[in-house]
């Protein structure tokens, strides 16, 4: 939306298009933005600028009232559902199917991230999103005949390293 109002802003002169070509060429940032909200939210500025010097006010402000509403409206819609990783620690490949089978019931998503085998030592790495706040289900699972530990971590969904 915001390079359509850009386009729209530029396409009627080709001296304003060359310029813009040229405002947006020095434009460089010293640090890696990584949230796209923070990105969206620059360039809806370097827009708005660009149409405002460009002397279409009523089309920088109709756009960035369009904008503003529907950044608003995604803003505000947040999962509930938190991602968390399970590592999981078993003694043989049957107590690992079954402790597999026993998590996915248990929990809406399962993805394995990780699996390490040694002998007589299988470690899982999954990442689960849970039906519920519940976590009742890990205590079960360490129970459960070969599973040597259980751990259950919460989970932003960025790797370091």
């Amino acid at each position: 939306m915001i390079t359509s109002q850009v386009i729209l802003a530029v396409t009627s002169n080709v001296v304003l298009s060359l310029g813009m070509v040229g405002a947006l060429s020095i434009v460089r940032f010293r640090t890696a933005i990584k949230e796209p909200l923070d990105i969206a939210f620059l360039f809806w500025s370097i827009a708005a600028g660009i149409i405002l010097a460009s002397g279409m006010i009523p089309l920088a402000i109709f756009g960035s009232v369009i904008i503003g509403v529907i950044l608003l409206i995604f803003v505000n819609r947040k999962s509930n559902v938190n991602p968390y990783i399970v590592v999981l620690s078993c003694g043989s490949r049957d107590s690992e199917v079954k402790a597999r089978e026993y998590i996915e019931t248990q929990v809406l998503k399962c993805v394995v991230k990780s699996k390490t085998a040694q002998k007589g030592s299988i470690e899982l790495n999954m990442e689960i999103r849970m039906k519920d706040e519940n976590t009742d289900f890990i205590n079960t699972l360490s129970e459960m005949n070969g599973v040597n530990s259980a751990v259950l971590v919460s989970y932003n969904g960025e790797y370091m390293g």
